[in-house]
């Protein structure tokens, strides 16, 4: 996840004043970010307002089409629209937390400290132990997510699911409130290309819908993603999940020791243009213990510049973004969602590995099904 923060200003159209007023009747319902700078532009805006209050209570809204319309002047690139959200969930005060979780702003200190530094941490036996316990508790959380991935079903459920997960296995969720990202995991729905927030909107017949969660145990992140097929999917929905795996599949069989950290974006782009589809620019893979982003910075795309070669007792993610259309991407105004800029489908995965004396070893690899993942399950 990138670090990007989010601004909170007065939801009335045209007005940037600073906002500190919440309305009470959202508060009532959980809904997050429904804030205004007076009461004169809680009064003003009422009419369209209160349509947040009737999609959070399950009715139907006239003339409401895909949920609400909290930036009026915003053009979309495709046909996904953005849903209220429900309350942050909290997490209880015995499980230990990373320091951007009690931060007003999210910052990570630690993080911040060694951002400029390329230095790749060496990870001694405890520290490999360590990783290898949160990447097996991040990979039973994703496994339950999975089990309620239907037709029908809210990505605000899935985030539920998720974040009680991580708490029954005494995890904080490394999403939740960093940098203020406000959910506990990030789900992101056919154009969203990552850090899609999971909101009110169900998952529909035909959708793509990546899930991506980390988890934080003891000192240690354990991060990890699938993109799922909800009901019947286009060939080309198909395809490019099929072939986002593959890309995924064939990085990972070339990090052993000594290999450089460029040649992963090399096999990937290489693959992904033979199918047919593009590789995003703009997120990569990263470093990963007991920070959430460090050395190694890991592109997906060829002839980058990345800086490092393997050694043993390295960790890192590979997660490569695979577009059906362009490369290019942007931003919805919550500073998080980022999309395709035609609007065409993306799909991701990711695995957090760790480089042994001989070869490579998948931390988070799915128990069962020879580490496939689920959407081959019925192929």
């Amino acid at each position: 996840m990138a670090a990007i923060k989010i601004n909170r200003s007065c939801e009335t159209p045209g007005c940037d004043l600073d906002a500190k007023l919440q309305c009470p009747t959202c508060v009532q319902l959980g809904i997050q970010g429904s804030y205004f700078c007076s009461q004169d532009c809680f009064k003003g805006n009422w009419k369209n307002h209160k349509v947040l209050h009737l999609l959070a209570k399950g009715e139907s809204v006239k003339g409401v089409v895909n949920g609400y319309d909290p930036w009026p002047n915003y053009r979309f690139t495709g046909r996904l629209r953005p849903y209220p959200q429900t309350a942050p969930r909290t997490v209880p005060a015995h499980i230990g937390r990373p320091d951007y979780a009690t931060h007003p702003r999210g910052e990570s200190h630690s993080e911040q400290e060694v951002k400029s530094s390329t230095q790749i941490k060496i990870l001694n036996d405890e520290e490999i132990e360590g990783m290898r316990v949160a990447c097996r508790l991040g990979r039973e959380v994703l496994d339950e997510a999975a089990k309620a991935m239907e037709v029908g079903v809210t990505t605000d459920t899935i985030d539920k699911i998720v974040h009680e997960a991580c708490v029954e296995r005494e995890c904080y969720p490394s999403p939740l409130n960093y940098y203020e990202f406000p959910r506990s995991c990030c789900t992101s729905v056919n154009e969203v290309i990552c850090h899609g927030i999971p909101d009110l909107r169900p998952l529909q017949n035909g959708d793509l819908c990546n899930v991506d969660v980390t988890v934080y145990h003891r000192g240690f992140h354990g991060d990890l993603n699938e993109t799922f097929l909800l009901g019947q999917v286009s060939d080309t929905a198909r395809k490019l999940t099929q072939t986002t795996w593959e890309c995924l599949d064939k990085a990972i069989k070339i990090v052993k020791p000594g290999q450089k950290y460029r040649e992963i974006g090399n096999v990937i782009q290489k693959y992904a243009q033979s199918k047919g589809f593009s590789v995003v620019l703009s997120y990569c893979g990263h470093g990963i213990h007991r920070l959430f982003h460090c050395a190694p910075s890991v592109p997906h795309y060829a002839r980058n510049k990345a800086v490092g070669i393997m050694r043993p007792g390295h960790c890192f993610t590979i997660e490569p973004m695979i577009s059906e259309g362009t490369y290019r991407d942007q931003l919805w105004p919550d500073k998080w969602t980022a999309v395709t800029c035609d609007g065409l489908l993306s799909a991701q995965f990711e695995h957090t590995m760790l480089v042994t004396d001989t070869g490579v070893e998948v931390l988070t690899k799915r128990f069962s099904h020879d580490g496939q993942p689920y959407f081959m399950d019925n192929l």
